[in-house]
């Protein structure tokens, strides 16, 4: 290849450093060699050499959502690309900007059932905003400026290209790439609405001035808006209590004397209750999802709902609502503020002192706490509580799905946006390790805490060897209750204790795994040398695997049955004590 001369490989490479990616996650294979061979001599990117094509997917997943950039990962055709598929439905579902880029079989053997060939593009329809089919080299740079657009705009979300190994076989000149580069591309219909209707907001500020119990619901909208700084301007000077979804959390201070803590299935008592009592809801970028709102009739009853969502298709999906506004979180807030006067000196804003007086109440008597083991072993909120004390807020914290993810979720305080990297919506097990991992690439300063359950750390183990290579600093706290808790959990209250294939007590030494991938650890097996343990460990300069052993049958509460409402909560303490 001449040096005025550049294949469609090269043309990837160029146009992602072009468009300001930095670092990006892959596993080699056939239909991608030609872009492998190219990253062998192109220094511009950084190359993360993941284990497994689902850990390269949640490691570009992690990285987004730790530095609300868009994640970038590479696979090859057939499996290497339907490896991918379980880290964009988890992708898709939270709204996280995800580039995925496959390799695919040339374009004359498209449809013949060839060597590890897959429809990657029809496969993975349902679970991104959108997908490409690359046929010519001469596409190649509009579709993948077009594909990282849609991810990062509108309501974000995994977009999935295609390339053929012809086409990345295939060469045009420098100049034409530089032309090609430059062209403005349209994309017909995709008009994402960033300005709220002005009528809709003048309604919703008459409505939250004349509201008695006002409150606040705050979502991972707010945080793919970077739309904190409206939240806590709006919140803190019309004192209106604010709740978290748990994909919420870190969009408004968690230390905050309005902060409530996250609601749902598995949230504070206090912020459930709020959600039952309140007579207006301001619902900013949020779903509604059933681990949300329960039975949807139900929720917020007595409340009039504003809700804003840049989504037009989220409105009214899963809960009918009085105050529609279809837009983007900052621009919506911000204006909303300017008509409730919100910041200026002469604002005089509606007195809530009961509401507050009352959620203060709630606060207190339903606090968060648990129950010491009669046997000595470690209560896994205890580990929590603890290590949130430890780290002052100062970290990313990441978590796997399941008991852990939700202790994490009650007893850490999230201060800062993006504080918190977690599956929501797909609830993907096996998500913790790799997502920890993209996420100290993206973030090399912070000290990044995984928290994971030894079920699901075991899905995706293999991506430790990432943490020896390339010597990242991640601290894996590991909660050891020998169980699938969350499926034992509802095993032992709907179930009759019917304990079904959650025992996992043939688990393997998770010491001697750690050291196999050159990875360090420490295990820790009571409160005598908890602090100063975890302490250790969170000052080291180097990855560490903490093993935690913990009771084997602590159940997370509070609870809210699936599909029911406040009413049915169990355990508002946190405890089973109040439990029938």
């Amino acid at each position: 290849m001449g040096d005025a001369m550049i294949n469609g490989a090269r043309i990837v490479l160029e146009t992602l450093h072009r468009m300001g990616v930095t670092d990006f996650f892959g596993y080699p294979g056939g239909a991608v060699i030609p872009i492998y061979d190219e990253i062998y001599k192109y220094p511009k990117l950084n190359h993360y050499f993941a284990r497994h094509e689902q850990g390269a997917a949640h490691e570009a997943d992690g990285y987004a959502r730790a530095t609300g950039k868009c994640g970038v990962c590479l696979a090859t055709s057939g499996p290497g690309a339907t490896n991918l598929v379980t880290g964009l439905m988890t992708a898709h579902m939270d709204s996280v900007p995800v580039l995925a880029i496959t390799g695919q079989v040339g374009c004359a053997l498209l449809g013949k059932d060839a060597f590890q060939e897959s429809d990657i593009v029809g496969i993975t329809m349902p679970i991104t905003k959108n997908n490409y089919l690359v046929k010519s080299i001469y596409d190649l740079p509009r579709i993948l400026r077009e594909a990282y657009y849609i991810a990062t705009t509108g309501r974000p979300g995994p977009v999935l290209v295609d390339i053929p190994k012809d086409v990345q076989l295939k060469e045009i000149t420098r100049d034409e790439f530089d032309k090609l580069y430059e062209e403005p591309f349209a994309l017909e219909g995709y008009e994402p609405n960033y300005k709220g209707h002005p009528k809709q907001i003048k309604k919703a500020a008459k409505v939250l001035k004349n509201a008695k119990r006002p409150l606040i619901i705050a979502g991972a909208g707010v945080l793919k808006g970077r739309a904190s700084a409206e939240l806590f301007e709006l919140a803190a000077k019309a004192q209106i209590p604010v709740t978290n979804t748990l994909l919420g959390l870190g969009s408004f201070p968690g230390n905050h004397e309005l902060f409530l803590g996250m609601l749902g299935m598995h949230g504070t008592a206090a912020a459930n209750f709020a959600t039952d009592e309140a007579d207006v809801v301001l619902a900013a970028g949020i779903r509604f999802d059933d681990r949300i709102a329960g039975n949807p009739e139900a929720f917020c009853k007595n409340a009039t709902i504003i809700h804003i969502d840049i989504d037009p298709a989220e409105i009214e999906k899963n809960r009918k609502v009085d105050v529609p506004i279809v837009g983007d979180v900052k621009q919506v807030l911000q204006a909303l503020n300017k008509e409730l006067k919100i910041g200026e000196d002469e604002a005089k804003v509606a007195a809530h002192e009961a509401w507050l007086t009352q959620i203060k109440a709630w606060q207190k008597q339903y606090a968060l706490r648990y129950n010491k083991q009669p046997d000595g072993t470690l209560p896994p909120q205890q580990v929590l509580k603890t290590l949130n004390e430890l780290l002052q807020g100062d970290a990313v914290i990441v978590t796997d799905v399941g008991q852990h993810q939700m202790w994490a979720a009650q007893y850490f305080t999230y201060r800062k946006p993006n504080s918190i990297v977690t599956s929501g919506g797909a609830g993907t097990m096996g998500f913790g390790l790799p997502a920890a991992i993209g996420a100290q690439v993206g973030m090399p300063k912070s000290k990044v805490v995984l928290v994971a359950g030894d079920g699901g750390f075991q899905m995706t183990a293999h991506e430790l060897m990432i943490i020896n290579q390339y010597k990242l600093p991640v601290k894996i706290v590991l909660l050891n209750n020998s169980y699938l808790g969350m499926v034992r959990q509802w095993q032992e209250l709907f179930n009759d204790k019917r304990y079904s294939y959650v025992d996992l007590s043939c688990n393997p030494d998770f010491q001697t795994l750690a050291a196999a991938y050159g990875v360090r650890s420490v295990k820790i097996e009571g409160e005598t040398d908890l602090k100063s343990k975890l302490k250790a460990a969170l000052d080291a300069d180097d990855g560490v695997l903490i093993e935690c052993v913990v009771a084997r049958e602590e159940n997370v509460y509070p609870m809210i049955p699936a599909g029911m409402t406040v009413a049915d909560m169990r355990g508002k303490e946190g405890v089973a004590d109040d439990v029938e």
